[in-house]
């Protein structure tokens, strides 16, 4: 028994020893076939998350993801262990055209079903997006793509069966936070609406511009935020709904600073409603509301603003229409209108009221400004303008059309205050004036457009103490008639103290010319002429009237190089003038003649008067020309007292006679010496010998034949030539009773000399006697004009 029991327990130990190895075995096989396992699917998880899926499965997902509405491309798809699928290199098309990209994202995590992946059914559930940065690129006006970052972006995207449900999205564009959340309808049968490209660029283009001009900001302390709200159909985005809510405490672009920035908007029915947009700056406040209909493409808004408006203008670039402008204070803008942007050129109306206080314009100050306006894109109607300036008021009203030009100014504000509001040429003729007291301006002009040399109009004018090219006058008055570019005063009238002057003065800016129509002035001509021209006061000054003469004055003066002055002055002094000739003051009576100023010429045409109880005729032509101031004369005397004359030029205070005579001269220009002529000369009824200069001659007489040195010499002739201040005659001839006296030599008038040979021939017996002896009474005069040595030539 006991071996066989020994027996039995052997064989037992045996088995167990068997089954111990097998266990230990399967055990090792489990433990190394779950370490390779754990191996390759490391193994596989590292390549997955290193080199990704391959092309079959990047095209599973995007083919996935056009299911759920969205056009994609996917560069790598890799495994995160964390994450799940991983999307890298994401690009975004419009649905419309996937050759239009709309953004690049970095990366996006994807939630699938992988079961329902194995099977090939619909296997996304969402996308989520964590810090990824997304570009958006954008064509600018050059053609280059411009590059925008979305920075810090986070979304989470449901897609519900046949819909696209958006948590929440959001991200930081330029500097302003957005957030977007909404949902979308996918349908089964989805199809996008046709492509329009000339649409598609047009809000790229919106973008972009929208995007540059917020890089432009600057945010303290806070950013602004922009939230989007939105629900539609994929395939219908036209009729999408969505709401926007922006808001902003400081935006800051230059020195502008928008405070407490709110704005409201909703798209519903294809309808944009901008519900309302307000903000604040350091002057005033801005509020207004806006709708836009896209089937209609018509659009209503309303604004209403009392801003800092140059600043807001500056920051913007947009300061050009005030920069000539300083606000005192905010001016107030209160605008309603519509646009219809349906056509192909887009129509505006808009209807408003402007006001604004103390404000300067071209560093001229008023006091306030007021207007209600209208336009329609061709017309234009300002009505009620009210402008304040501390000389006086301006009431307008201004229609401007095609064609069709309308202004009407009722003014007490000096004229000087509104240069800078005028064309340049009228600016030049309102910068000679000065008023004392406004004038009171009544004007009703027309035209074709806004240019004032096409302006037409009538009006009338009262002007009190005003000064005009630095001459004064009392007070005047006219009629004003605009046309062709010109201002014609009729029935002008202007007082001065010594006198008045009427008729009718054209000023034409277009033409560069005064036109003058039977003025007739009692003025005085060197101030007179200022008004016309400054230029010919030169020429007119030599004449000094006593007494203001009757002018009239016709014809035209051009100025700025016109070559067609032709302007006529008739002079009719009864109190007669004085004149400057040869360093002397001529004292002429009752003066009569015409002066005709031409291009660079100045004519005295029929010139009568008076001179020492005699007559004088004349005429000269006077060159005006700056490089060439030559002149031609002619005078013709007639019984002029004698001595008066010689006691003018020479103190010959016991001379006689009356003269008689004509010269012809030249000269080029004002001094005397060059003066060039001829002429001729005969004294009357005088007595030769009782001039100093001839005086001595008496005393020799009366010693070679007693008695006839007292023989009075009555008649004097002679020819002459005058040339570098020397008048020189070759036949100088005095009679007397008893003798005649012949002589020929110079006469240095200027110089105070004599160079004079006379010869005396007797009448009657004596020179029949005498005659073989005449060349001993050849007498030579040397010296001085007043203090003449006279002596015989051949001794």
């Amino acid at each position: 028994m006991p071996a066989v029991i020994e027996t039995q327990e052997t064989s037992v130990h045996a088995q167990d020893r068997q089954s111990s190895f097998a266990r230990r075995l399967a055990i090792s096989i489990l433990r190394f076939g779950l370490i390779v396992a754990l191996a390759a699917f490391l193994g596989g998880g590292y390549y997955l998350a290193q080199k990704g899926f391959g092309r079959q499965w990047r095209s599973r997902v995007v083919e996935e993801l056009h299911r759920r509405g969205v056009e994609a491309s996917v560069r790598r798809l890799t495994l995160d262990p964390f994450r799940g699928l991983i999307a890298q290199d994401v690009r975004i098309f419009d649905y419309k055209n996937r050759d239009n990209v709309l953004a690049r994202v970095s990366e996006i995590s994807l939630d699938i079903n992988y079961a329902a992946f194995i099977h090939r059914q619909p296997f996304l559930n969402a996308v989520d997006v964590r810090n990824a940065q997304i570009t958006l690129p954008l064509k600018g006006a050059d053609g280059k793509i411009q590059k925008a970052q979305l920075n810090n972006f986070r979304a989470h995207v449901y897609f519900p069966p046949e819909q696209i449900y958006v948590s929440q999205a959001e991200g930081i564009l330029s500097g302003m936070r957005i957030s977007v959340s909404g949902q979308l309808i996918k349908r089964e049968n989805y199809q996008p609406s046709p492509v329009t490209s000339p649409n598609w660029q047009t809000q790229m283009s919106i973008l972009q511009k929208t995007i540059a001009e917020l890089e432009k900001f600057s945010f303290q302390p806070t950013l602004p935020s922009l939230q989007v709200k939105f629900s539609g159909d994929l395939a219908d985005l036209e009729n999408a709904r969505a709401e926007a809510t922006l808001i902003g405490e400081r935006l800051k672009r230059g020195n502008y600073e928008i405070r407490n920035l709110s704005a409201t908007a909703e798209w519903a029915d294809q309808n944009l409603n901008l519900t309302h947009c307000e903000w604040n700056d350091e002057r005033g406040s801005f509020a207004a509301k806006a709708s836009w209909s896209r089937q209609t493409n018509r659009a209503n808004f309303q604004v209403r603003s009392s801003l800092d408006l140059k600043n807001l203008l500056d920051a913007f670039n947009l300061d050009e229409p005030l920069k000539d402008v300083a606000l005192h204070s905010a001016p107030l803008i209160e605008i309603s209108g519509s646009a219809n942007f349906g056509e192909n050129n887009p129509q505006l109306k808009i209807i408003g009221h402007g006001a604004a206080g103390s404000f300067a314009y071209k560093s001229v100050p008023f006091s306030d400004l007021s207007v209600d306006f209208s336009w329609d894109g061709e017309r234009a109607l300002l009505r009620d303008i009210h402008l304040g300036h501390q000389s006086g008021q301006l009431t307008a009203e201004v229609f401007d059309a095609p064609d069709d030009f309308r202004l009407n100014i009722d003014s007490t504000m000096s004229p000087s205050a509104l240069r800078p509001l005028v064309s340049p040429e009228l600016n030049e003729f309102l910068s000679e004036w000065e008023w004392s007291r406004s004038p009171a301006v009544h004007l009703a002009i027309r035209g074709q457009d806004r240019h004032p040399e096409n302006w037409r109009g009538e009006g009338t004018l009262a002007l009190n103490r005003t000064r005009f090219r630095s001459v004064w006058a009392n007070s005047a008055s006219a009629k004003i008639h605009f046309g062709d570019g010109a201002v014609t005063y009729d029935n002008l009238r202007v007082n001065r103290d010594e006198g008045f002057g009427t008729g009718t003065f054209t000023y034409d800016y277009k033409n560069h010319e005064v036109r003058i129509s039977n003025i007739k002035t009692s003025l005085r001509p060197a101030d007179a002429i200022f008004w016309i021209e400054p230029k010919v006061w030169k020429d007119i000054v030599p004449y000094k009237f006593r007494q203001p003469p009757n002018l009239t004055i016709n014809g035209v003066y051009q100025y700025r190089g016109g070559k067609k002055t032709h302007l006529e002055i008739a002079v009719d002094a009864p109190r007669g003038m004085d004149y400057d000739f040869l360093g002397k003051t001529l004292p002429f009576e009752r003066v009569t003649g015409r002066l005709l100023f031409t291009n660079d010429r100045l004519q005295l045409v029929d010139l009568k008067g008076g001179l020492f109880n005699g007559n004088v005729r004349g005429s000269a032509d006077i060159s005006l020309a700056q490089n060439d101031p030559h002149y031609r004369a002619k005078i013709a005397v007639s019984a002029i007292d004698f001595p008066k004359l010689t006691d003018l030029y020479y103190q010959y205070k016991t001379s006689q006679g009356q003269l008689h005579g004509a010269y012809d001269f030249a000269g080029p220009g004002g001094d005397p010496r060059t003066m060039h002529g001829t002429g001729k000369i005969e004294v009357t009824n005088g007595d030769v010998f009782a001039i100093p200069v001839f005086g001595p001659l008496s005393g020799i007489l009366n010693n070679i034949l007693p008695g006839s040195g007292y023989s009075i010499g009555r008649k004097a002739t002679a020819n002459f030539t005058i040339r570098d201040g020397v008048i020189h005659t070759d036949d100088f001839e005095v009679a007397g009773k008893l003798f005649s006296m012949l002589g020929r030599g110079d006469i240095h008038f200027l110089d105070d000399k004599l160079d004079f040979d006379v010869r005396m021939d007797m009448h009657g017996a004596a020179g029949v006697l005498l005659t073989p002896m005449y060349k001993l009474f050849e007498y030579v005069g040397e010296g001085s004009l007043k203090k003449p040595d006279w002596h015989p030539k051949r001794f």
